[in-house]
């Protein structure tokens, strides 16, 4: 396509077709997953195209075979609709014996999963796609580099074009790929048409369970104000239930974020578990996020302009919005991004960990000096309770700022690095 933008995860795609026979691209609808794999496709199958959904769906359980012919890379879109042709896709790929054959993409885990016979293992390979980062969308002059922070560079230089208010519309606006090429009012109504989708029917495809879509309002709006918190059942059953005459048990709420789950809707985020010094016990609850800022303001039911008038819920969201691209930067280099809380209060919003081993520590302030001191603090207090003897030290040390004209590195080693400036 003409006007596709460039996306993080085009190189990996390219790496996983040239390592496995099939590569399962994952992640929340309208993220831009049938987009990306278009551009390296040969060939597609659009399971779920209209007027030929009955049939796909028959031949699938028929002759499955008929369906992976074509040109390689094959794509297979909406694959989960018809949850036979994994097995039908493992068995091609074995007896091809060529890299490269498939992309399968899905917005949802497939409810008739026990039609699966085989795991896959060897034959598949996952990838999963978020919503566009502010580097991705142009927001971001992408001038300090995610990887290159993990050489501990002496100097990092980088302008911030992002006032508040821009933030405030990226925030509200999100990642989402065909929001990016809209005008404002157009732009901002995209996460609340998603929020839409998710209440009314998506939510129910996701485990084949219909829902009470007033339930899941208010389970979504507790899920939106508690973002970055380590969340339990019990406060949004409590939240729920103020608002509703029926009665709502643990398991109800579980059921619900597990569909949520199951359809990229929220990422929870798990707890990192160094070697320390000390015995502080480390928290290891998971941290609630949605995987994009913009489906927290729609289930909140604010625009901009809200976020500009409370900057403490604009800062919870700037966060998410931070771990969104954290996560996508992450991903491109072969890491994970956690959360660190211990007994005595202490905690770290993202540790950004290789697979090799290396780590950075990261603080996520919305700007201002004395939330950025606090946030040093934190940085540097962590970091000396990690027993490197038995693990390495820190790579890096960073605050991710949304205000803030430049990118530097402080005397004390660390880095201030606004998300305006922020890549992979």
């Amino acid at each position: 396509m003409d006007n596709y933008r460039a996306r993080v995860v085009d190189l990996l795609l390219a790496d996983k077709l040239e390592a496995k026979g099939a590569v399962v691209i994952e992640g929340p609808k309208w993220c831009g997953k049938t987009t990306t794999a278009t551009q390296v496709a040969k060939s597609i199958l659009r399971m779920d195209e209209p007027n030929k959904r009955n049939t796909n769906i028959q031949m699938a359980d028929i002759e499955p075979s008929q369906l992976l012919g074509g040109d390689t890379p094959r794509l297979i879109d909406e694959w989960q609709i018809a949850p036979k042709l994994w097995d039908a896709v493992r068995y091609e790929v074995d007896i091809r014996g060529e890299e490269g054959q498939f992309i399968l993409t899905g917005s949802a885990v497939p409810v008739e999963s026990e039609e699966i016979k085989h795991s896959g293992t060897g034959r598949f390979t996952w990838l999963t796609m978020r919503p566009m980062s502010l580097y991705e969308s142009g927001e971001s002059t992408g001038t300090v580099s995610l990887e290159k922070l993990f050489d501990s560079p002496n100097h990092i230089e980088g302008i911030n074009k992002l006032d508040l208010e821009k933030l405030a519309f990226c925030i509200c606006r999100g990642g989402w790929p065909a929001a990016i090429r809209m005008k404002e009012k157009a732009a901002l109504s995209q996460a609340f048409d998603y929020y839409d989708a998710v209440v009314k029917s998506d939510i129910n495809r996701a485990d084949g369970v219909s829902k009470n879509s007033e339930r899941v309002k208010r389970l979504m709006r507790s899920f939106a104000r508690n973002q970055g918190a380590q969340l339990a059942y019990t406060t949004i059953k409590n939240d729920i239930i103020a608002n509703d005459t029926e009665t709502v048990n643990e398991y109800t709420v579980a059921s619900y974020i597990d569909a949520l789950k199951k359809i990229f809707v929220v990422e929870d985020m798990p707890a990192w578990n160094p070697n320390l010094r000390s015995k502080a016990a480390i928290r290891t609850s998971d941290t609630r996020y949605y995987t994009d800022p913009s489906i927290a303001v729609a289930a909140l039911g604010i625009g901009p302009k809200d976020l500009l008038n409370d900057l403490n819920t604009m800062g919870l969201l700037f966060e998410t919005m931070c771990v969104r691209d954290l996560r996508v930067y992450a991903e491109s280099l072969g890491g994970s991004v956690y959360h660190y809380r211990d007994k005595t209060g202490l905690e770290c919003d993202a540790v950004i960990h290789l697979r090799n081993g290396s780590y950075g520590l990261v603080e996520i302030k919305l700007g201002g000096d004395k939330l950025i001191e606090e946030g040093a603090k934190n940085l540097k207090k962590l970091a000396d309770k990690i027993d490197t003897t038995k693990m390495k030290s820190a790579s890096f040390l960073a605050i991710v700022v949304g205000l803030g004209d430049y990118a530097y590195r402080r005397k004390d080693g660390i880095y201030i690095v606004p998300i305006g400036c922020l890549k992979n």
